[in-house]
C-alpha cells in the first residue's frame, strides 16, 4: 500500500549521523510499502536471500551483493522471494552530508547517479560481497552506540572502494547512454549537477568548509570569504548548481548541527544557538520550530525517548 507523505530523516534517526537497521522480509510477506524520501538517501546492501525492488518503471531482482542506492526523489518498495525471502541492511543518511562527500571526494565526476531514472545498483560477488557485507555490518554496530559523521565517511568510502573499476550498474529503462563511461569512485574530475553542469570546484570546497563549526558561527560572510567572489557571484552560483541561496544553506547546516547537538549533549539551548552561530536563543527557536515542528528542548526529549535501549 502506499505511503502518502515521504518519510524524513528525523522521524527515525533524531540528531544521529545516520540510521542503520537490519531488515527481514518473508517470501509471503507482502514486502514493504511504496514510500518516498524527503530529505536522505539509503544505501542498501542484500546479505542473504533474494527479492524484487520495485521502483521508478519496473521490478528489478536482488540478491546477495547487490548494493542499491536510494534518491530522495525515488519511490521504492522491497518485497522477498521464496523460499528464504530476502534480509538487507540498510543505512540512511541526510542528503547535505552525502551531497557534500560526493562533491568533495569526486565521488560521481559525471553525475550520472542522480540522472538515472532508477536508483543505481552496483552488484558484488565474492571477496567484494563479503567486504560490502563487513562495511554495513560495522555501520550496523555503529548505530547501536551514539553513531558519529566518521563512522558515516568510513561506510562511505569502504562501499566506494568497492565500486572501484565498476559502476553503479546500469538498469533497465536507463536514459540512453547515462552511465557510459563512469570513471571509478576514486578518480578525480569535476563535479557535476545532476542536469550535467560542472560545478566550480571553489565552490565545492567552500561548501564543504561550512561544515566547521568555527565557520558556521560566522555565517554567509564566512561562506563569501572561503568562496573569495562578491556577494552577487556567490549567489548566481548557489542557485545555478544547488537551487538554493547561501542563507537558506547556511542556515540548513546551522540546524542539522543544533540537532546533533541536542540529541548527543547536555549543552544549554543558548549554548548550542551561540555555538551554531544564531544570534540569540529566540531566533534559533522560530527558525527550528518552522524547520523541525518543535521546539528544541522538545526535540531533545523525543530523541532521548527514541534512543533509550
Amino acid at each position: 500500500m502506499p505511503s502518502g507523505q515521504p518519510l524524513r530523516f528525523e522521524s527515525h534517526a533524531l540528531g544521529r549521523a545516520f540510521h542503520a537497521a537490519h531488515v527481514r522480509l518473508g517470501p509471503r510477506s507482502g514486502g514493504s510499502d511504496l514510500h518516498g524520501h524527503a530529505d536522505f538517501y539509503e544505501l542498501m546492501g542484500v546479505v542473504d536471500g533474494c527479492g524484487e525492488h520495485h521502483a521508478g518503471s519496473g521490478s528489478h531482482p536482488l540478491e546477495p551483493g547487490d548494493v542499491v542506492l536510494v534518491r530522495p526523489r525515488d519511490r521504492h518498495a522491497i518485497a522477498g522471494r521464496p523460499p528464504r525471502g530476502l534480509a538487507f541492511v540498510n543505512v540512511a543518511f541526510p542528503a547535505p552530508a552525502w551531497e557534500a562527500f560526493v562533491d568533495l571526494t569526486h565521488a560521481d565526476p559525471e553525475g550520472t547517479w542522480n540522472r538515472r531514472r532508477e536508483p543505481p545498483l552496483l552488484s558484488l560477488r565474492g571477496r567484494r560481497a563479503v567486504a560490502a557485507r563487513a562495511a554495513f555490518d560495522r555501520a550496523l554496530t555503529a548505530f547501536q552506540r551514539t553513531p558519529t559523521m566518521l563512522d558515516l565517511v568510513r561506510f562511505w568510502s569502504d562501499v566506494l572502494d568497492l565500486a572501484a573499476d565498476t559502476d553503479f550498474g546500469r538498469l533497465p529503462g536507463m536514459d540512453g547512454d547515462a552511465g557510459a563511461g563512469t570513471t571509478s569512485a576514486v578518480r578525480i574530475a569535476a563535479a557535476t549537477d545532476s542536469d550535467g553542469a560542472v560545478r566550480p570546484e571553489w565552490l565545492v570546497r567552500a561548501r564543504a568548509a561550512m561544515h566547521r563549526e568555527e565557520n558556521l558561527r560566522d555565517g554567509v560572510a564566512r561562506l563569501r570569504e572561503l568562496a573569495s567572489v562578491s556577494a552577487a557571484h556567490l549567489a548566481r552560483s548557489m542557485r545555478e548548481h544547488y537551487a538554493t541561496s547561501p542563507t537558506r544553506f547556511v542556515t540548513a547546516l546551522r540546524l542539522e548541527r543544533a540537532c546533533a547537538l541536542l540529541a548527543t549533549t547536555d549543552l544549554t539551548v543558548t549554548a548550542i544557538a551561540h555555538r551554531c552561530g544564531f544570534a540569540s536563543q529566540s531566533y534559533f527557536t522560530r527558525c527550528f520550530r518552522a524547520a523541525h515542528g518543535v521546539s528544541p528542548r522538545a526535540f531533545r526529549q523525543r530523541a532521548r525517548r527514541a534512543f533509550v535501549p
